[in-house]
């Protein structure tokens, strides 16, 4: 009997951080919203991200990173949307024992996976031992959870709203005491 491959949906939402940690948890919260939310989407914990990141991404077309970072937004609860993998020499990866842009790099030379965006929350710092987040990263987790659905969206080529906020209040309150910025990298 040969071994037989679990069959895996084409597109993977993972989840990065140490929710332990207080707002290093903010990634795995937005994938947490995803958790058999739609067909053919995967919510996966990517644990802390550094090598471990890369067989997760194996086999699949298309993969959404969300993680902590610092040192990407003028305040708590930024988002910043990568559309090419984060620089190393951002401070953002400095929690990994490799950063996720080059993670990312790597599963792309492997052949692991076509494409991929990486979403960042600024977190501000992390506090060892916690659970609490802070409001404003709260409010960065909702609208990181608006990026990733605005990313599924355009890969399905779809603007009717197959994939949608099933949350009410998911756009009711804004980060950073009402900024909300949201901002894509190329």
């Amino acid at each position: 009997m040969g071994m037989e491959m679990m069959q895996k949906n084409r597109i993977g939402i993972i989840g990065c951080g140490n929710p332990l940690m207080g707002n290093d948890g903010a990634g795995i919260l937005v994938m947490q919203r995803f958790e058999g939310r739609y067909p053919g989407v995967d919510a996966i914990d990517g644990g802390t991200g550094g090598f471990g990141l890369i067989p997760l991404m194996e086999g699949y077309e298309k993969v959404v990173i969300v993680d902590a970072m610092t040192g990407i937004g003028s305040h708590i609860g930024d988002v910043v949307v990568f559309e090419t993998p984060p620089s190393p020499d951002l401070p953002a990866c400095a929690l990994h024992d490799v950063g996720i842009g080059d993670a990312v790099t790597m599963a792309h030379e492997l052949g692991y996976v076509t494409e991929v965006v990486t979403i960042g929350i600024e977190v501000g710092d992390i506090r060892a031992f916690s659970q609490d987040i802070d409001p404003a990263v709260e409010g960065g987790v909702r609208v990181a959870e608006k990026e990733v659905l605005r990313v599924l969206q355009e890969w399905a080529g779809e603007s009717d709203g197959a994939f949608t906020c099933g949350d009410e209040e998911s756009g009711s309150r804004s980060p950073s005491s009402g900024r909300g910025n949201s901002q894509v990298r190329r």
